[in-house]
């Protein structure tokens, strides 16, 4: 497990999240994908999120990102999804146009999962159980 630091603390934060797009429309070509990670990973990089692994289906994309605590998520995703939104409608408007309208590319919610390092949750919960003093 790799650990990263702030100022006070020690940390490794990471996230599973799942965009899908709006109308579940099957409009993510291997092009738009492409554009797409060049997007999320440029947007991470000024936020101070690391982007680490993407990759998607022609309805939803899959992002794998870590973040420090400072962070609160809902404001890189918000981001993430908004810009990347604005940016394909714009690049690829001939392309998706008759499959989207609107100002909407992504549906307005999305999913996210916390990610572990090997342990799984049951294995935390008895290790912090059982951590006592003698």
């Amino acid at each position: 497990m790799q650990l990263s630091t702030g100022s006070h603390c020690v940390f490794n934060l990471k996230a599973h999240l799942i965009f899908v797009v709006a109308y579940r429309r099957k409009v993510i070509s291997s092009t738009i994908l492409e554009r797409l990670k060049e997007i999320f990973a440029d947007l991470c990089q000024r936020d101070q999120v690391r982007f680490l692994e993407c990759s998607g289906e022609e309805d939803h994309v899959h992002l794998l990102i870590s973040y420090p605590p400072t962070i609160c998520l809902s404001n890189p995703v918000r981001k993430l999804k908004t810009i990347s939104s604005l940016k394909i409608r714009q690049e690829f408007f001939n392309q998706i146009r008759r499959m989207l309208w609107g100002k909407r590319f992504w549906t307005k919610s999305y999913c996210v999962i916390s990610v572990g390092d090997g342990a799984t949750t049951a294995i935390i919960e008895r290790y912090i159980k059982n951590h006592r003093l003698n």
